[in-house]
């Protein structure tokens, strides 16, 4: 969660109004009027009315979240496979829900779309959401391009709402541990990252394997993130990346895999840094999506004086185990999670929004990501190194 401390309406609004300026590289701010209804809401405890649309698996993890939150009014859940929306909305005592987003937008009131579709309709149903007014959560990836992610950005701006995205790795104590041990110069001159993240693939859904699908804005994406957010926006990317299982079985039935299942990307951040993802839908492992039991190091950098590692994965870390030129035997720091969660994202927007509080996530920094894994595929289609035109403010933890 966020440190920064509760201010008074004068000065949220002073801050919000000043970081609104520009399209890259700042945060949004809230229009004078919303900025103070938001400052009014921490005062008077009133919640944020949220809506929901995608009701699968990912969105009982949301809503058992959400529904615990202090800041948090459940209005509406929204599917296009109506009796999801329905026994969700049963299950977690949502009064409406809605086939599809116009009836959902044209109907309750509500302040934040948590959207937790197929991550081919992010862009577009965060569009509409947007265009509505409504502030908005957005599953990962953000948008499917960089064009794609400032036009959203510039929407926010316009319409005086805020935007985010997933995944929440920056707001974990882990990172901070690690981000503070960069900043304070502890592994020497910094040289290189290496993070990884790999299973054997969904099966209960066809759109990780469509166009526009992959194991890169699937998996990849937490690891782009955490390296991106500790080691600066990338400059250049080169990638290959390839389909490894060409069919799969999904429900019983037999699909063609359309979208890569196998990268390898390597990033350039400038000042030589140079970082490495790898991810698929092809690896083995012993444990699955049980988060509790991957302890193995999945993250590593790289300096002339030190090394660190984060064990298990950044979406569910454990703890960084640290070694220098000063103490060479690895000690594990950082090894409470606090409140964080993979799914607290739009729990953690809505606190955000009712209190004036800033979020560590930013949008930029989830278009910028976006980019990459773009640009993953160009590389792959051209043979080529991609410049990155996007960027975000950084560092993110001094």
């Amino acid at each position: 969660m966020s440190n920064e401390e509760h201010m008074d309406r004068r000065e949220f609004l002073k801050r919000a109004l000043a970081t609104g300026a520009a399209v890259a590289g700042t945060r949004f701010a809230l229009s004078p009027t919303r900025a103070e209804e938001v400052a009014d809401a921490g005062k008077s405890g009133k919640k944020v009315k949220v809506g929901i649309i995608g009701c699968g698996s990912v969105s009982r993890h949301y809503l058992r979240d959400l529904s615990a939150s202090p800041f948090v009014e459940l209005v509406s859940c929204c599917d296009r496979i109506y009796d999801r929306a329905k026994q969700a909305a049963a299950e977690y005592k949502v009064p409406h829900d809605y086939p599809n987003i116009g009836e959902m937008l044209a109907g309750a009131q509500f302040d934040l779309l948590v959207n937790l579709t197929d991550m081919q309709e992010h862009y577009r149903l965060n569009k509409e959401g947007l265009r509505a007014g409504k502030h908005v959560w957005s599953e990962k990836p953000i948008a499917a391009n960089y064009e794609q992610g400032m036009e959203l950005l510039e929407l926010a701006k316009k319409r005086g709402v805020r935007l985010w995205g997933a995944p929440t790795v920056v707001t974990s104590p882990q990172f901070a541990f690690m981000a503070k041990t960069l900043a304070a110069g502890t592994l020497g001159r910094l040289a290189a990252a290496h993070a990884s993240y790999g299973h054997l693939g969904p099966n209960w859904s066809p759109f990780f394997y469509e166009e526009g699908g992959g194991s890169l804005p699937d998996l990849g994406v937490y690891n782009i993130t955490t390296l991106t957010g500790l080691l600066g926006p990338a400059k250049e990317v080169a990638a290959i990346i390839s389909i490894v299982t060409p069919t799969r079985d999904i429900r019983g039935k037999t699909i063609k895999v359309e979208a890569e299942d196998n990268a390898m990307l390597v990033m350039d951040h400038g000042n030589s840094v140079l970082s490495h993802v790898q991810c698929g839908f092809n690896y083995f492992t012993p444990f699955e999506h049980d988060a509790t039991q991957q302890s193995h190091h999945t993250i590593a950098i790289i300096g002339t004086g030190g090394s660190m590692h984060l064990a298990g994965y950044d979406w569910a870390p454990q703890g960084v185990d640290l070694a220098t030129q000063e103490q060479p035997k690895f000690q594990r720091h950082a090894s409470d999670t606090g409140k964080y969660t993979w799914q607290y994202g739009a729990s953690h927007v809505a606190e955000c929004l009712a209190t004036g509080k800033e979020s560590l996530m930013t949008p930029e920094q989830a278009v910028h990501v976006a980019e990459i894994i773009h640009a993953a595929n160009e590389s792959q289609r051209t043979g080529k190194r991609i410049t990155i035109r996007s960027s975000f403010k950084w560092p993110i933890i001094g």
